[in-house]
């Protein structure tokens, strides 16, 4: 009996033990499940954090997947704004109702195909005065004009008006021996005659001299009087100045012919030649059609705007045409104007602000979401535009309604077409900005720019080792510089330059030592910039095709352009945006 209740007491407490295990095991590994969908959980946060972006609030361009230091500036980098929907800086997103009641329509961007035109190729121009048919209208002697008859633009002049009335001090002496020499003229004619030769010089007609000698009275005011028949197009004097002997006082302009001057990209001069026939038309007289022929093309490029200037001459005898007119000029063009290759786009797709041209892009199929996009043109062909970069195929594109969505972006405080955006502001030149820098360390720094000047010019000459060499002299001289009282953002161009200058010590790659000078003259630019005084002038020159067509500044002593970027490829590419004096 004993016995039985002892095996059932054993049985029960292995029965117990045996429920404990295997509860006990489930009950952990439920916790155990819990605990790893908890660290997944906790893992895809984390991913979402780890989806922040980070930029920098002077160069909002910069977009960086953690916090650090600006690549540009040096300056720490804040985290990136996005909007509650997800969108990009540089997107907008529209309403279902408003796309419908604006009527826009959107297009899949394609292969572009011969043009139903037949290679008409559109320009755009002004009308100009024919440069040929100006003349200048000039004082003939020294002095003051009491009286400018003529003294606006647009005034019409005939040959023999009179222009201007001129006190003239050299006039009134050569006057006085003119009657000295003609009281000598039968002992002395030679002398009689180069007194009369002289005021002859002067543009004084035989009428007035033979009236002075008559007279025997001095004339203190003497008249001036039109050469030529014309419009006044640029009035040079005023009354009361004191002008030179040569110093113009008028330009005026046959206005019988105009030049009708066009801008013909790049691309498309192959297109055009001496001779061509051109149809013109202008909003003045929207029924009209002008015929003219080509009568130049520029041989020089414009470097900017990457375009070559194609001129007519106008026939202007009914004075339809006035100088500062738009027109249109239509070409057939010499071979076609659309490859195969080429991505094309309808001419209401482009918003064109002067200086750039825009296309909005539909960046999400199933939304009206919008993203403004700058693209660059080649010449329009008929009703649509040839994208010569900036667009893809299969990218679709708003073309109806183009104004509209731009409306909504301005409303939006998004980039447009007449707002910028802080990214286009992030690429002015940053020797815009305003530093506060200690007159000591103004003067260390001139002293640095001799070497940094010869280092350009390495840059220019495309040799690595010098350029090298001159980096590290100019290194050498800021670290020199005491720069304990700069503010933070002066310390933080400073100390970006030195970098820069270091990197492109330690490179051998002339391309690598290019990349960092691009960098380097971003902030160099803006320290010069804010120098108070220069011993001569310093011209900040930008290249537009630097930087992969981002455009890049240097500094130079010389107005000419010589390239530092390009060396002798492209040695003249450039221009001079500003002049530190």
């Amino acid at each position: 009996m004993n016995k039985n209740i002892l095996y059932i007491a054993i049985a029960i407490v292995i029965g117990l033990l045996a429920g404990w295990l295997i509860f006990g095991d489930s009950g952990t590994d439920t916790a155990s499940n819990k605990d790893l969908s908890d660290l997944t959980e906790n893992h895809d946060h984390d991913g979402e954090t780890a989806s922040q972006m980070w930029t920098c609030s002077m160069h909002p361009q910069i977009m960086q997947p953690e916090p650090g230091d600006c690549p540009i500036c040096g300056m720490d980098l804040i985290p990136a704004e996005s909007s509650a929907e997800g969108l990009a800086m540089n997107e907008i997103k529209m309403t279902d109702n408003a796309v419908a009641l604006a009527n826009i329509q959107t297009t899949i961007v394609g292969t572009g195909k011969t043009s139903s035109s037949d290679g008409v190729i559109s320009l755009s121009g002004k009308i100009a005065t024919n440069e040929e048919n100006n003349t200048i209208q000039a004082s003939y002697f020294d002095g003051r004009i009491e009286r400018l008859n003529v003294n606006y633009e647009g005034q019409q002049v005939s040959r023999g008006q009179l222009l201007a009335t001129i006190y003239s001090p050299s006039l009134i002496a050569a006057q006085q021996e003119l009657l000295t020499a003609a009281s000598l003229k039968d002992s002395q004619p030679a002398l009689y005659n180069a007194v009369r030769n002289k005021l002859r010089n002067w543009k004084v007609s035989e009428s007035q001299i033979n009236a002075i000698e008559s007279s025997g009275k001095v004339r203190e005011n003497f008249p001036v009087y039109a050469t030529v028949s014309g419009t006044v197009v640029e009035v040079m004097a005023r009354e009361g100045d004191y002008v030179k002997q040569g110093q113009p006082i008028l330009k005026v302009s046959n206005l019988g012919n105009v030049w009708a001057e066009f801008d013909a990209y790049e691309s498309s001069i192959a297109q055009f030649k001496k001779g061509q026939n051109i149809t013109i038309t202008t909003n003045a007289y929207p029924n009209k059609e002008f015929d003219a022929t080509i009568s130049f093309i520029d041989p020089i490029l414009n470097t900017a705007t990457r375009t070559v200037t194609v001129r007519a001459t106008l026939n202007n005898k009914e004075n339809l045409f006035k100088p500062g007119m738009f027109v249109t000029g239509k070409v057939k063009g010499t071979t076609p104007t659309v490859s195969n290759e080429s991505v094309t786009v309808p001419a209401s797709a482009v918003l064109w602000t002067g200086e750039r041209s825009l296309v909005y892009v539909k960046t999400n199929p199933n939304e009206p979401v919008f993203e403004i996009r700058e693209v660059t043109l080649s010449n329009r062909n008929g009703d649509t535009y040839i994208v010569v970069s900036g667009l893809r195929n299969g990218e679709e594109i708003v073309t109806n309604g183009t104004f509209t969505v731009d409306a909504a972006a301005q409303l939006q405080g998004k980039k447009s077409m007449m707002n910028q955006g802080k990214e286009d502001e992030a690429m002015m030149p940053m020797a815009q900005m305003e530093m506060s820098l200690p007159i000591a360390f103004q003067q260390g720094f001139k002293k640095a720019l001799p070497s940094y000047y010869k280092m350009k010019d390495a840059f220019v000459s495309s040799d690595a080792v010098k350029v090298s060499a001159f980096a590290k002299a100019t290194s050498q001289q800021l670290k020199s510089l005491s720069t304990s009282s700069l503010g933070a953002m002066e310390q933080s161009h400073f100390k970006k330059s030195i970098e820069m200058l270091e990197a492109i010590v330690t490179n051998d790659l002339l391309e690598n030592q290019r990349a960092h000078f691009v960098i380097l003259n971003e902030n160099m630019v803006a320290l010069a910039k804010n120098i108070a005084s220069v011993d001569s002038a310093i011209y900040v020159q930008k290249c537009p095709m630097a930087d992969n067509n981002k455009g890049a500044l240097w500094l130079s002593t010389e107005k000419n352009i010589r390239n530092p970027y390009y060396g002798e490829q492209m040695m003249t590419c450039g221009s001079v945006i500003e002049t530190i004096q």
